[in-house]
């Protein structure tokens, strides 16, 4: 039962949430710093959500030189399964600009890998000063 628990905390969280829902609907790896420019979030927020995900085992990391990816951990548990599913094809227009981003930055893969990082400004996204999550 402890298992269950820690999922439904993990995903208590709004940012937590959309970060699960976006490697749901995305079922890939994905660098950190896409993630971020997904969420409109700092890196420092998403990764400190990724680290709840991941401790609930419903993320897993590899790090490929620099970067570090993030994917959906593999589960046979049939609960967490139809909580993928049911994530994945959840009602678009509630995250509808999540995923335009993500897509918008996915196509910046060369060879299915991110390629530009936090530090370019092409992509990652700076929020104002005041602004809610």
């Amino acid at each position: 039962m402890d298992y269950y628990l820690d999922v439904f905390k993990a995903l208590s969280d709004k940012t937590r949430l959309r970060t699960f829902r976006l490697l749901c609907r995305f079922p890939l790896d994905m660098c950190v710093c896409e993630i971020v420019d997904g969420l409109e979030e700092s890196q420092h927020k998403v990764s400190r959500h990724l680290k709840v995900l991941k401790y609930a085992r419903l993320v897993q990391e590899t790090k490929r030189g620099k970067w570090v990816y993030y994917g959906l951990a593999p589960t046979d548990d049939p609960f967490v399964q139809l909580l993928i599913s049911g994530l994945a094809n959840l009602d678009d227009t509630l995250f509808a600009a999540d995923t335009r981003r993500l897509e918008k930055r996915l196509a910046l893969r060369v060879n299915g890998q991110c390629v530009i990082g936090m530090e370019d400004t092409r992509c990652t996204v700076k929020k104002s000063r005041g602004t809610k999550n």
